[in-house]
């Protein structure tokens, strides 16, 4: 065949010589594309330029404005980074190095121990070979071939036999650089835009933790400059942000190591902040007719092995014995667990009446705390820890109210995340490879999220394979102020549970029907979503929920006990208030009531005292003049809960 048809994403169709590549593809179109052409997707897989087209082919040219194009070049930049390791420190071992959302890495055995302080010499190594501009070149080898080429690096060696017998085997040489690798990568190291490296870390090999300590180096690249500068901009707002430096500064949590990993001890103020968060949700949720529950912290395992946690979470929970015998002679040991989520016990509760159609929907919720046994090395403060409490609830209804009950979640989730200016946007888990439950009973409950969804002209994005083992679900993701997205609300269709737990309702026609159980949580946890807030606001809490919402500030000793009336008559409203009554400068105060991010300063000083008014400073506003005492009570008094 001297001519191959090929199709292009608009479906036109292009005639080439036989033998053609994606980039004889690309100069056939234009020679813009050929220049701009990093690589190619051919029925859907990503290759590079240099790879031959078949007769039919699917083809899409590959540039720096297509959504792979980053992480191809990321990844290129790995190779790039692995090469400038190699070459400054003979002997180095390499292991893997992959392209990550943010950037990139690769895990290295070095005799030295790389440091910040060598990032210099690196990036200037890297630089020195991308000016050089030299292809990257795919081989496919024989495993002997493999084994030959890699004879000098043993990480190598060990991937190639645990390779299975008929895979192909692909490297790609750089210079003298030489990698397994499947790619694809850009043509040529001159087509890596600006780059960084931005930190160093032990990993263990293959993540085994009885395996070799590895080092791994984390760079990042872009395209452009300015978007390297952009995002080393973000990063370094987002540590100004970090809820761990901020929470300790503002004294709103802390943690211990006398206390252990992942336990979050709250101060006076971060009582008040999550006491208050409750109180405003507890009351949204009695108005949409949910009822308030409380249970216990631990069950029988026996609880557990019914729900199944036993068997697909027992690693994350933590269990224990407690002597039951009632004879002092006797030893009766029965097993417990400490809960991981509070769904047993919203079932148990259901279980204890008989409910008929008319009971439905049932809502429960309830502000439980939960224990999980998280790796020490996954723990990052607030975010994931290992005790946390859930704003929990769950919904037991009739296949009919499924849709309208969901619906009405996603309206309590729209309000919650307009109330603290987010934006959002929601995503649907469809049914994983291994789950229980019958194709109907799929279809129907992933079918009954569409639709609530649509129903709400909430755009969404589908994650195939990705729902829960007993059913799908719908995560919403909130955007912050610096755009970074967070996974926050979930609702989820089970009916696992209500299977487990022989659940029961009588019907219309006198029948028993299984109910459906919908699990949601809207903050997630509220520990989370309080670091989440955190970093959103960085420390600068609403008023309604900041833990302390004005200060007073007398401006000499003679105005201390009107400086405290004027405390008084803000507790009085139910306003959080701290008077300033140490020897310091007027401006030492003021800073220090900047740092702490209260919304209000109220000076008292003569004039003040006199007229029967506070001189009042807000954070971001500044100085806003005197006005009445009662006046600004009344503004503290709307902002209560």
């Amino acid at each position: 065949m001297s001519t191959i048809s090929v199709t292009l994403p608009d479906g036109s169709k292009r005639e080439l010589a036989s033998g053609a590549t994606v980039a004889d593809c690309a100069a056939d179109i234009g020679a813009g594309l050929a220049r701009a052409a990093l690589a190619g997707k051919v029925n859907g897989t990503p290759v590079d330029v240099t790879t031959p087209l078949s007769d039919g082919d699917a083809v899409e040219i590959i540039t720096d404005k297509s959504p792979e194009a980053l992480g191809i070049m990321r990844h290129s930049c790995a190779h790039i980074m692995a090469e400038a390791v190699q070459i400054l420190y003979p002997g180095a071992q390499i292991a893997f190095g992959p392209q990550t959302d943010d950037g990139f890495f690769y895990d290295f055995e070095v005799a030295h121990a790389i440091s910040s302080e060598d990032f210099e010499t690196i990036e200037a190594k890297m630089a020195e070979i991308i000016k050089r501009d030299e292809p990257f070149v795919r081989e496919v080898v024989t495993r002997k071939q493999a084994e030959e080429i890699f004879a000098d690096q043993r990480f190598k060696i060990e991937h190639i036999a645990e390779l299975p017998a008929d895979e192909e085997i692909s490297i790609y040489r750089h210079g003298d650089f030489v990698d397994l690798c499947r790619g694809p990568h850009i043509p040529s190291a001159g087509k890596i835009g600006a780059f960084k490296l931005m930190r160093v870390a032990g990993a263990y090999w293959k993540g085994d933790s009885d395996r070799e300590m590895l080092q791994r180096l984390y760079g990042t690249a872009f395209f452009k400059k300015k978007d390297l500068e952009d995002y080393l901009h973000l990063l370094d707002e987002a540590r100004k942000r970090d809820h761990r430096k901020l929470g300790r500064e503002l004294g709103i949590y802390m943690t211990s190591d006398e206390a252990g990993t992942g336990l979050p001890l709250y101060l006076p103020k971060g009582a008040v902040v999550i006491r208050t968060m409750q109180e405003w949700l507890r009351k949204e949720l009695y108005r949409r007719g949910y009822e308030e529950v409380i249970t216990p912290h631990i069950y029988k395992a026996d609880v557990w092995k019914t729900s199944g946690h036993y068997d697909y979470y027992h690693d994350n929970m933590y269990f224990f014995d407690i002597d039951e015998s009632e004879e002092k002679d006797g030893s009766h040991l029965v097993e417990y667990g400490v809960k991981p989520m509070n769904c047993p016990g919203h079932v148990i509760l259901y279980k204890n009446d008989i409910h008929s159609y008319r009971d439905l929907p049932l809502r429960y919720f309830e502000f439980g705390t939960v224990y999980r046994h998280e790796m020490s090395g996954a723990v990052h403060g607030l975010m994931r820890a290992r005790g946390f409490t859930q704003d929990d609830a769950h919904v037991f209804c009739t296949e009919d109210q499924i849709v309208d009950e969901v619906c009405a979640i996603i309206d309590l989730a729209d309000y919650i995340m307009k109330t603290f200016d987010f934006e959002y946007e929601a995503e649907i888990s469809t049914r994983p490879e291994d789950s229980i439950g019958t194709d109907e009973m799929w279809d129907l409950a992933t079918d009954a999220l569409r639709e609530a969804l649509e129903r709400r002209n909430l755009p969404y994005e589908v994650n195939e394979g990705d729902g829960a083992f007993y059913g799908p679900k719908i995560d919403i993701k909130v955007r912050d102020a610096i755009g970074r997205l967070w996974q926050c609300s979930t609702i989820q269709v089970d009916f696992n549970l209500p299977e487990r737990f022989e659940m029961t309702y009588r019907t219309a026609d006198n029948s028993e029907a299984r109910p459906y159980m919908l699990h949601r949580a809207i903050f997630g946890s509220i520990e989370r979503f309080l670091g989440i807030l955190i970093e959103h606001y960085a420390g600068a809490l609403p008023l309604w929920l900041a833990p302390v919402q004005a200060c007073v500030i007398p401006i000499a000793d003679r105005h201390l006990d009107a400086a405290r009336d004027v405390a008084e008559a803000v507790k009085a409203v139910g306003g959080r208030v701290e008077v300033y009554d140490h020897n310091e400068p007027m401006r030492v105060k003021i800073a220090k009531s900047q740092e702490q991010k209260i919304p209000y300063m109220l000076v008292v000083g003569d004039k003040e005292v006199a007229n029967g008014e506070v001189s009042v400073r807000e954070r971001s506003e500044g100085d806003l003049g005197s006005m009445p005492l009662d006046e600004f009570c009344k503004i503290i008094e709307e902002a209560q809960v």
